[in-house]
């Protein structure tokens, strides 16, 4: 399992004063005010920041670190990606997963028969949507519905799917 998430990514500096601008990557990002701290990975090197104050404007968060004082510091972390360790999370609620943690999931149906791997899950509104690559290349879309979705073991990596009329 992942050690680290990625919750956003530094898209800009705001103010003269070290502010960074964040695109979340969170469905709730108000999760960025009860963080203590966050990395940021600079050519894959995870730097450690003490968060000041954070505020929103438009769906981004706008966020003061220590020791970012002015925007040519700042500039430096623009398009970086800001991280936090999997125990900072708060727990999920049953039947509700990382999509990290789903990725390379090895997908069978009930008869034990592979299907191939997760390579992506994208939002539909109603449901997430598995991707999942055989071996030959092909996608087939799975929807993360308790109807086909039979069961989830991340840390087997392993998912079972009941196969319904006209899924495969």
């Amino acid at each position: 399992m992942e050690e680290y998430f990625e919750i956003g990514q530094i898209v800009n500096t705001n103010g003269l004063k070290g502010v960074l601008k964040i695109k979340p990557f969170t469905d709730d990002i108000t999760k960025f005010e009860r963080l203590k701290t966050i990395y940021i990975d600079k050519a894959s090197s995870l730097l450690e920041f003490k968060i000041e104050k954070v505020r929103y404007n438009k769906n981004m968060v706008m966020i003061k670190l220590e020791g970012i004082e002015t925007i040519e510091e700042a500039e430096k972390y623009r398009n970086c990606f800001v991280k936090i360790k999997r125990e900072q999370e708060e727990p999920l609620e049953d039947g509700v997963y990382y999509i990290s943690d789903l990725l390379k999931c090895e997908v069978f149906t009930e008869e034990g028969v592979l299907l191939g791997s997760i390579v992506d899950v994208f939002p539909t509104g109603s449901n997430d949507v598995y991707v999942v690559k055989n071996e030959e290349g092909k996608q087939i879309l799975i929807p993360a519905i308790g109807e086909v979705v039979v069961d989830v073991d991340t840390n087997r990596k392993k998912i079972v799917i009941k196969v319904m009329k006209g899924l495969l």
